[in-house]
C-alpha cells in the first residue's frame, strides 16, 4: 500500500519507488515475490483499476484522499486478480490499514465499496 500511495503522489515512477522501498524498515517483513507482483500488476492495469472502481464507489474518485484510493487500488486488485487471497483476507487488511491510516469513517465507505468488487469478482466465494 505504501508504494502505491507513493506512486498517486509522485506520478508512479516505478523504478524510484522499487528502489527506495529497499530502504522501508518494514520492507523485510514482506513477501518480495508477492510485492513484485502485486506492484507489477497494478502498474500493469492502473487506469483499468480506476476507471472500474467507478462501477464501487459511492463517491468521485476526486473526493477520495490518496490514501483511502491506494487501499482501494490494492484490495481491488487482490479481490480481482489474487483468487489464492481469500477474500476476506483482501477485505479485512485493507479494513485493516484504513484503520490506522485513514479518516475517521473512512473503513464504512472502503468496507462498502470492497464489498461490492468481492460480490462482482468473487461470487462463488462470498455466496
Amino acid at each position: 500500500m505504501k508504494s502505491i500511495y507513493r506512486g498517486i503522489m509522485n506520478t508512479f515512477d516505478y523504478d524510484t519507488i522499487k528502489k527506495d522501498i529497499l530502504e522501508d524498515p518494514d520492507y523485510c517483513r514482506c513477501d518480495e515475490e508477492f510485492y513484485n507482483s502485486l506492484i507489477d500488476g497494478i502498474k500493469e492495469s492502473y487506469q483499468e483499476i480506476v476507471e472500474d472502481l467507478d462501477n464501487f464507489i459511492d463517491k468521485k474518485k476526486e473526493e477520495l484522499n490518496p490514501i483511502e484510493l491506494s487501499i482501494l487500488v490494492v484490495a481491488y486488485y487482490e479481490l480481482k486478480t489474487r483468487v489464492d487471497i481469500p477474500f476476506k483476507v483482501s477485505i479485512n487488511e485493507a479494513l485493516e490499514i484504513t484503520k490506522s491510516f485513514g479518516g475517521q469513517e473512512s473503513f464504512k465507505f472502503i468496507n462498502g465499496s470492497l464489498d461490492k468488487v468481492a460480490k462482482k469478482y468473487r461470487a462463488l466465494e462470498v455466496n
